[in-house]
Parts: structure tokens; sequence; C-alpha cells
């Protein structure tokens, strides 16, 4: 195989490769994406659209995607907002749910989200019981009182059993799931089956371009 010959295979196979990794440009129904059955409710004001996260504080792709979610949400700037649900792995009860709901109801997930994540994935503090929950949290700078009181209240221990319905509306069956619009929803399990051999990082770029074109078409449904 002459020199040129061989430039040009490996420019080929390098450009096939390439292809093979890239987000597809117009994403298909039922294959990078799933329309709800029955679309649900939306929050959004004005022309944003609506975007929910379903996560899980145990799970490494939800904390691999953590970062490059919120670069995303940043570029969105204002088509959207944003919203986050725990997915209830283990019921109507889940401890890392009722975790989320808490510092929601304090208004601490600003400073507390990440830390929980880190908390988890970095210095693997298994955050699966209440006690070892409300001790973690009093240890890092809430005060046990007022954390027990959100706890423990009517609003954050309803919307815990609500959970598993809700996530049932959307369709969600694992985590991390995007909801787009209250229509649309993605997930990297749906696009990494196309993306045989790409790494972790190109399947979630992948996935957010495709949530950037399902926010296109759901604003031009407004």
């Amino acid at each position: 195989m002459s020199l040129l010959r061989a430039a040009g295979f490996g420019l080929l196979l390098s450009l096939s490769v390439s292809l093979a990794f890239a987000s597809p440009a117009v994403p298909q129904n039922g294959v990078d994406y799933a329309t709800l059955a029955r679309p649900q409710p939306v929050q959004a004001n004005g022309n944003k659209v609506e975007v929910i996260e379903f996560f899980m504080y145990h799970c490494p792709v939800c904390n691999a995607l953590e970062p490059l979610l919120e670069e995303w949400i940043r570029k969105e700037g204002d088509r959207i907002t944003v919203r986050r649900i725990h997915y209830p792995s283990t019921g109507q009860a889940d401890p890392e749910a009722h975790l989320f709901l808490t510092l929601e109801a304090l208004g601490r997930l600003g400073d507390m989200h990440e830390k929980v994540f880190k908390a988890v994935h970095t210095d693997h503090i298994r955050l699966n019981k209440d006690d070892v929950i409300i001790d973690w949290a009093a240890k890092n700078g809430i005060d046990r009182a007022a954390f027990l009181e959100a706890w423990n209240s009517f609003g954050v221990t309803t919307r815990l059993r609500q959970l598993e319905r809700i996530a049932a509306n959307y369709q969600v069956d694992s985590a991390p799931t995007l909801i787009v619009g209250g229509r649309f929803l993605t997930n990297p399990g749906l696009l990494s089956p196309q993306m045989q051999g790409a790494d972790r990082a190109d399947v979630f770029k992948a996935t957010l371009n495709v949530a950037d074109k399902l926010v296109d078409k759901a604003a031009k449904g407004k």
C-alpha cells in the first residue's frame, strides 16, 4: 500500500470512528429519546422549557454526569428552568431521596448538593440509613434540630411518599434521566448502545446534545 493510500485509509478510518461516536444531528423518537405516553404538567414560566433531571446520589453515572450537566445548564441559560427529582430506588422511604427533599426544604441544595455527591463517591460514606444521614448533616454545618424538623415535616414526608408515582408518571425507571418540556425523555442508556466503543464522556455529550435538540423541539410547541 502506498503512503498516500495508507494516509487516505487512515483518514477515512479516523472519520468513521468520529462519526460512530458523534451524537445524532436529528434525534430519532424511539431511538435517541422517547415521547411520554401522557405529557406531564410543567412548572416553567413564559417561554422557558422545563428540564427535569431524575438522579440518585449513590449512582456513579449521575455523579460523573453532574459537572457536564451543570455546564450544559449554564450554556442553555434563560431558555430553560431546571428541577431535580431524586429517584426513589428503595421505595417510599428511600433515605437518599429523603435527604434531598430535606435539603431542598431547608434551602440548602445550593451549598450541599455537591457535598453529598463528594461524601458518597470520594469519601465513601454510605448515606443509606437515616441516622447516618442525620449525623452527617449535623457534622457538615446544618443545625441538627432544624434538619430533624424538616426531615420529619409533613411536607417532606408527603413528597417522599409521592416520588414513586411521580417517577412512574414520567416513565422513569433508571437514573440519570432527563425530561424535557414534560413530554420527552432521554438518558445515556438510550445513547450508549448506538455508540459502542465510545467512552463515557462522549455518551454524556451525545445525551446532552439530544437534550439540547429536545429543548428546541419543546420550545417550538409552546
